[in-house]
């Protein structure tokens, strides 16, 4: 039989590597585009000899990509708050996994003594806990 937290500590690091994943490959994704970018930078200035005039074109890509850039500035930073907001999850299971682990009695130690309705939000299942909002609203 599987510990209840086990299973919740897996589907926390899934979800993590989930995100992490997605962030690595925005980040490879601007890696390119930087790259690219300063390729073609360095072939206008090698045939011109000077840094080129932009004209309107130009000049229109570079604001949609700098409001493209500010876009996924703020997807990565959102992002980055789920990963914290995830890890702090994880911390919290596996203190858990861990008093559990060390006799789960509740009368001693970190967090003994304190009922399950004294004011504790649980990061995974919410202000009610496992079995709901308590009984009375």
């Amino acid at each position: 039989m599987t510990y209840g937290g086990e299973r919740a500590d897996a589907q926390v690091l899934d979800q993590l590597e989930t995100i992490l994943r997605h962030v690595a490959d925005e980040l490879a994704g601007w890696h390119a585009r930087a790259l690219k970018a300063e390729a073609e930078l360095k072939e206008l200035v090698g045939k011109s000899g000077s840094s080129p005039k932009p004209d309107l074109e130009t000049r229109s890509r570079v604001a949609d990509l700098e409001q493209e850039n500010r876009a996924l500035r703020q997807r990565v930073e959102a992002a980055s708050v789920r990963v914290h907001d995830l890890l702090s999850r994880l911390t919290f299971l596996e203190e858990q996994a861990r008093e559990s682990g060390n006799g789960g009695s509740g009368g001693g130690g970190v967090g003994g003594g304190r009922s399950p309705g004294s004011g504790d939000v649980d990061p995974v299942t919410g202000p009610g806990g496992a079995t709901g909002a308590g009984g009375s609203a």
